[in-house]
């Protein structure tokens, strides 16, 4: 038992004991992080035109592909590093993989290029976690009914705002009009100078429609049951969009378009790469604006604008503000019945 008191002893048995130990190696803990991704530099543009539980229709335009350069509709998927950026209808995105758009053929969406304009809306106004409708839109077509169902002055004052939130230019199509006069109802519209078509059953102004659209990218919105998948099945004959009718006791349209899709709209005899598209979006009753702020309400009001321009420095334009010029304008007559109608609309919107 001599080695329990040999200290010599002991720091010779134990001397080389650390080298003995086994280090395993942890390959996920030891290799070091980077935030390097592949160049992609084969990728090809497309344009998303349409959105399905995780699979995006994209249009590749002929000549884009030298290996391949004819025009095709190609399903992809989004890359892993997209998994937090939103894809929407209009997008311009690369992609790489199988892009041949053969049945059963999947590519991969791994660049989104910078947006002109972003429509966007919230499910109320209270919600301020805004949804994203489409990108790259140059206008936006509001189409409302003259009657069954019943204009709502509020619901396209806050397409309005939303349109000129976005930066797009604000178009109004008022269908049915031989079931009731559009006259007063556009009325509260006409100082903003809004292009207004007019259509009925048995007439639609097509021609006049197409050469609106033509060379830009139009989203089409509107309540339920106005006439919005009939009208853009009747710019594009072979979309088949489904229309409905609208409820005889509550008055209002049932939902046929259930999720968003790209359309082009030929103008016949316009030279090649002159067509529209059209973007249909399912009808809403509501249209929340919880992401936009007082500024962006305001540039939807360019009729008050002179007016709010001449308020009081911080002045908030409520009903309870003082000093305001829009109340000194209906006070003093400057603003009609009309006028103070957008108002009213104002400042139901700023609370």
């Amino acid at each position: 038992m001599s080695w329990l008191t040999d200290d010599s002893d002991s720091d010779d048995r134990y001397a080389d004991y650390g080298d003995r130990i086994r280090v395993r190696p942890n390959p996920k803990a030891n290799k070091p992080r980077t935030k390097r991704r592949p160049e992609h530099s084969e990728a090809i543009t497309g344009m998303v035109t349409g959105v399905d539980r995780g699979r995006y229709s994209v249009l590749v335009p002929a000549g884009v592909d030298p290996e391949d350069p004819s025009e095709r509709s190609v399903t992809a998927a989004r890359a892993r590093e997209l998994r937090r950026n939103p894809i929407v209808i209009g997008d311009r995105v690369h992609i790489v993989g199988n892009t041949s758009g053969e049945i059963g053929s999947l590519s991969r969406i791994v660049r989104i290029e910078d947006r002109s304009t972003l429509l966007r809306r919230s499910a109320d106004d209270s919600d301020r976690v805004e949804r994203v409708m489409v990108a790259n839109a140059d206008q936006m077509l509001i189409v409302v009914a003259a009657a069954n169902p019943e204009p709502r002055v509020r619901l396209v004052d806050r397409y309005l705002v939303a349109a000129y939130d976005a930066g797009i230019q604000p178009l109004i199509c008022i269908t049915k009009i031989d079931l009731a006069d559009p006259e007063p109802f556009l009325e509260h519209f006409s100082a903003l100078e809004v292009p207004v078509f007019r259509s009925s059953p048995e007439t639609w102004p097509l021609d006049e429609i197409r050469e609106t659209l033509a060379g830009k990218t139009t989203v089409f919105v509107g309540h339920s049951g106005v006439g919005k998948s009939t009208l853009i099945n009747a710019l594009v004959p072979e979309a088949y969009r489904a229309t409905g009718h609208v409820n005889e006791v509550t008055g209002r349209g049932r939902h046929t378009s259930s999720s968003s899709v790209a359309l082009r709209a030929e103008t016949p005899g316009a030279e090649a790469g002159e067509a529209g598209w059209v973007v249909d979006t399912p009808g809403v009753r509501s249209f929340g604006l919880g992401h936009v702020t007082s500024d962006g309400i305001l540039r939807g009001f360019t009729d008050l604008a002179e007016l709010i321009d001449s308020c009081p420095r911080g002045c908030t334009h409520h009903d309870d503000a003082p000093n305001c010029e829009l109340d000194a304008a209906i006070e003093s007559g400057v603003l009609d019945a009309t006028g103070a109608s957008r108002v009213e609309s104002l400042r139901r919107l700023l609370k």
